[in-house]
């Protein structure tokens, strides 16, 4: 299959900035396949912690990358069999993946797991490197944000109507030491490159947001008619 004729939408930024809500809404919209990347390095970060695997041994972190027994149903996500959409949500396992996705080994066992996702009639994609790394051939990029005391507020939400527990300040630091984490490391660090439209969601709401980016993907498509592979 050539990959390079599917239309690849990549919505990349960091934690909390609402990137999944939008990619899934646009993906819905348009009829794609939808990838969170960021879910596979959560998978890989819940298995460490369940099979107390040696979060500083970067070879047997890269072996678990490699053997995820993963399967995606709808907005479910099994892993080794079990369900484990609200368990790969929790802070812990966000902050372990963080840690874990600076490791090259590891970015690089999932990098062809990541692109095998991109098929017809399109894929919208969200993570901190798709449109740099995983898919720089994407018609459409964005990086979206919002301020870090928004995205704090926003994930206190999540976390509370998921019956999970946390503090606004807490939520901040981390986000903030996750934001440094994210843009200084040496592999595939979260920038907003200039080829990605910028998307700042601060002050907008969920439909504003969507509306904006399918805006942008719409007026490709005006350009390039033979994107629609459906």
């Amino acid at each position: 299959m050539d990959t390079h004729k599917i239309p690849v939408i990549t919505i990349d930024g960091p934690s909390a900035s609402g990137k999944g809500t939008i990619a899934q809404l646009v993906a819905k919209k348009l009829g794609f396949h939808y990838l969170d990347s960021g879910a596979l390095y959560r998978l890989v970060a819940l298995k460490t912690m369940r099979s107390h695997a040696d979060t500083h041994n970067t070879d047997q972190l890269a072996e678990i990358a490699r053997n995820l027994n993963v399967v995606f149903v709808n907005e479910d996500i099994y892993l080794d069999g079990t369900i484990v959409t609200d368990d790969i949500r929790a802070e812990q396992c966000g902050i372990l993946a963080s840690q874990i996705a600076a490791h090259p080994q590891v970015r690089e066992a999932l990098t062809e797991r990541q692109r095998a996702f991109c098929q017809p009639p399109g894929l919208v994609t969200d993570g901190r490197d798709m449109g740099s790394v995983i898919f720089p051939n994407a018609v459409l990029k964005i990086f979206l944000t919002a301020s870090a005391e928004v995205r704090a507020q926003r994930r206190y939400k999540q976390l509370i109507e998921k019956g999970m527990s946390d503090n606004i300040a807490n939520l901040l630091q981390d986000i903030q030491k996750r934001d440094e984490r994210d843009s200084n490391r040496n592999i595939a660090p979260l920038q907003h490159r200039a080829d990605a439209q910028l998307l700042d969601t601060t002050s907008l709401t969920i439909s504003q947001a969507q509306d904006a980016v399918l805006s942008w993907y719409n007026e490709i498509y005006a350009k390039n008619p033979s994107l629609d592979m459906k």
